[in-house]
């Protein structure tokens, strides 16, 4: 069903660029009788625009895992308070990015900061692309203002990474022996009210092989918990498993990569200057507040230009501090 609605979707473009071309065709000749035609034209070119940008898009979204939902984790480097709400604003603005697209989504797991922001997310955002859309998020995103928690209003510079994992379909299966499993489980955490068990219904998981640990305390039961930690650790080892082979076809090919580990891939420059930019692409914007606000189609869109053609560039600068 789900291959047949990406389909569905796939003749409904083509339908709307096979039928607004024709339009277009007939506003021309039109127009070379004599007619004013002028603001039809304008308007339809506009659209025409519109609707090729998003078969592109859909074109560049072929890979085997980019049709599925996505899961993102957020974690804020070091800095303490300041760090922790660069993250949490983060994760503002993928949760405005899925309510502009229509997804939906799911906080699985939430730790929040001692003082303000938070100290690790995880959400599961549902939607046709998801997963290919926002792996162009993945990496570390840095933040340049005065300081809300500074008294003498100093520019801070703070990081936080986001990773993004494609949720498993059904009919894949990652084994996982129970030896290499330890299960904790802990009352949730929070500001308090009803939505804070008073029961150790929140679980962690901790696949002692690789060290990734995997928590969830969104569900009042144990056993819903539990499930859905299980799913984001298997999306993350088969995340690793994919990974490995593609370096080691890399290695036998001589591919040099373009992202370096670790590294930054945009900065958001709220002093002495607004300014959002990405460093793999060089695409930046000067409206911070929309950008932060989820309008991150032409951001991701750039990425997958730029990936599509190979001319993906290193970022600026190495990042130490996370």
């Amino acid at each position: 069903m789900q291959r047949r609605r990406r389909l569905d979707n796939d003749r409904a473009i083509a339908g709307a660029v096979r039928t607004q071309s024709e339009d277009l065709s007939v506003l021309i000749e039109w127009g070379r009788n004599g007619e004013d035609v002028s603001d039809d034209l304008a308007k339809g070119l506009t659209a025409f625009a519109e609707t090729i940008e998003a078969g592109e898009v859909r074109t560049m979204l072929s890979g085997p895992m980019d049709a599925n939902n996505a899961i993102v984790t957020i974690h804020p480097g070091a800095g303490g308070t300041e760090s922790q709400d660069w993250a949490e604003m983060l994760m503002r603005m993928y949760i405005r990015w899925s309510e502009r697209r229509d997804f939906k989504r799911e906080v699985v797991d939430l730790q929040p900061g001692d003082e303000a922001g938070i100290k690790s997310a995880t959400m599961t955002i549902f939607g046709e692309n998801a997963y290919g859309l926002l792996a162009a998020e993945a990496g570390v995103h840095r933040l340049v203002r005065i300081s809300p928690f500074d008294q003498a209003a100093r520019r801070h510079t703070s990081f936080a990474s986001v990773y993004v994992w494609p949720e498993l379909p059904e009919d894949i299966d990652v084994e996982i022996d129970d030896k290499d499993l330890r299960v904790d489980t802990f009352r949730s955490s929070g500001a308090g009210g009803q939505h804070v068990n008073v029961t150790d219904s929140a679980v962690r998981l901790t696949h002692l092989p690789t060290g990734i640990v995997v928590s969830c305390q969104n569900e009042r039961s144990q056993h819903k918990n539990r499930a859905s930690a299980m799913k984001v650790l298997k999306s993350r080892l088969y995340d690793i498993k994919m990974k490995e082979q593609q370096a080691r076809l890399d290695q036998i090919g001589g591919e040099k990569r373009d992202i370096a580990f670790g590294s930054q891939i945009r900065s958001y420059v709220l002093h002495p200057y607004q300014m959002v930019k990405d460093h793999r692409t060089k695409y930046q914007v000067g409206d911070v507040d929309r950008v932060l606000d989820g309008d991150l189609e032409e951001f991701i869109r750039s990425f997958l230009l730029h990936k599509a053609h190979g001319s993906l560039v290193s970022p600026d600068e190495p990042v130490s501090d996370l």
